[in-house]
């Protein structure tokens, strides 16, 4: 069995579903499926340091990267087109069992379901929330029209489309398409724990040892829902410290600067940029509360990330992972709303030891329940089950 999975980008910076797919590739892998990965160089605004047109080893797994398209115009270099990788595709396709094929809506991942279709080669769709409604209504009337022409087509014709929770699935079955679906979630690859994390962050940071620190990891982007978290935090006097680990084009890191003064919290909020391996770890495990008040996520890595850290976390409805929190008591699940937000947080600061329990259940849990092996198993029986 021969996989080829195809992305948009690996970087790193394009958030949780470029890295999602280099653990799951990492994944079955180890259990002993030829898998391997094509993309482009792609990095933002930037581009990849790489070798191309070559199966390269990035972070442990085999891949292919072709060079980007790049012009100075935002929508074309984010549409990621790729000439050498379409050639790539329409040569090497066929030299692989099954395609998984990793968002909608972008070059790479069209011309790969177009190639696919034309050569009958079966193909699977992961498309990273994109059929969800909030995704869907940004830029709505091109996404209306690329879907009508182009993408429906593609999707109808797949063997499956993958999603990776329940609500994600639940909102693309409005679209009416006639593929069948399953869920495998992410799994998690899991960082020890760090000795005295808290002590170190606060030492790191510079604040008293006993304010609670309040963690928004993520990429900064207007459906991340700050516009809603940030005004919610302003109404409190309590001596508290909000991190903001992530980065985002400079417009809205500047809208975010804006909203922070004010509401009255910049000075004591921490704005530390990109974070990653043992940095990432001594945040996660350090803070006292993860916040991700998004207007929709179809999954939420960082979500999982804190909980396995022992985090508990507080949620708006749009986070696919909230029914997870809310199930099993990790954390506080609200609406989108300013003073729904402020309730919730103002359970956080006057129970401490309850919020503290959340965390060490919530570490249990996906400790049990969200190992790659785990997911990795359930995702080649389906292979297998499309390729018998």
């Amino acid at each position: 069995m021969k996989i080829l999975h195809v992305i948009p980008s690996v970087a790193t910076v394009r958030g949780g579903p470029s890295q999602a797919v280099l653990e799951m590739v990492r994944a079955i892998r180890d259990e002993g499926i030829d898998a391997e990965i094509v993309t482009t160089n792609d990095n933002g605004s930037d581009l990849l340091d790489v070798p191309l047109g070559q199966r390269i080893e990035y972070q442990q797994v085999p891949v292919w990267l072709f060079p980007r398209f790049s012009p100075n115009i935002h929508a074309v270099r984010e549409f990621a087109f790729s000439y050498e990788l379409t050639v790539w595709l329409w040569q090497r396709m066929h030299q692989y069992d099954l395609i998984h094929i990793h968002a909608i809506f972008s070059y790479a991942s069209t011309i790969a379901m177009t190639i696919a279709r034309a050569k009958k080669i079966p193909y699977i769709v992961r498309p990273l929330g994109q059929l969800c409604e909030w995704s869907l209504q940004q830029s709505a009337r091109k996404k209306q029209i690329y879907l009508k022409l182009i993408e429906r087509a593609n999707v109808n014709n797949c063997q499956f489309l993958h999603f990776t929770s329940l609500q994600e699935q639940k909102e693309a079955t409005q679209l009416n398409l006639n593929c069948p679906s399953f869920i495998v979630p992410h799994g998690l690859k899991f960082s020890p724990l760090i000795k005295d994390a808290k002590q170190h962050l606060r030492k790191k940071l510079n604040i008293p040892s006993d304010e609670p620190i309040i963690l928004f990891l993520s990429r900064l982007h207007p459906k991340k829902g700050l516009d809603y978290l940030i005004p919610a935090l302003g109404k409190f006097n309590y001596p508290f410290h909000f991190v903001l680990a992530g980065n985002g084009s400079a417009e809205y890191q500047a809208e975010i600067e804006s909203l922070l003064i004010s509401h009255g919290i910049r000075e004591r909020t921490h704005l530390v940029g990109f974070v990653k391996g043992k940095t990432k770890d001594l945040f996660m495990q350090g803070a006292d509360l993860f916040a991700l008040t998004s207007y929709s996520e179809n999954f939420g890595v960082a979500v999982l990330e804190a909980l396995s850290a022992g985090l508990p976390t507080l949620l708006t409805s749009g986070v696919a992972l909230s029914s997870l929190v809310k199930e099993h008591k990790l954390g506080y699940v609200t609406e989108q709303d300013v003073l729904a937000i402020h309730d919730a947080l103002e359970e956080f600061f006057n129970h401490p030891n309850t919020a503290e329990s959340m965390g060490e259940r919530a570490r249990k849990l996906i400790l049990e329940e969200y190992t790659w092996k785990h997911n990795s198993t359930r995702l080649i029986e389906i292979y297998q089950q499309i390729l018998s």
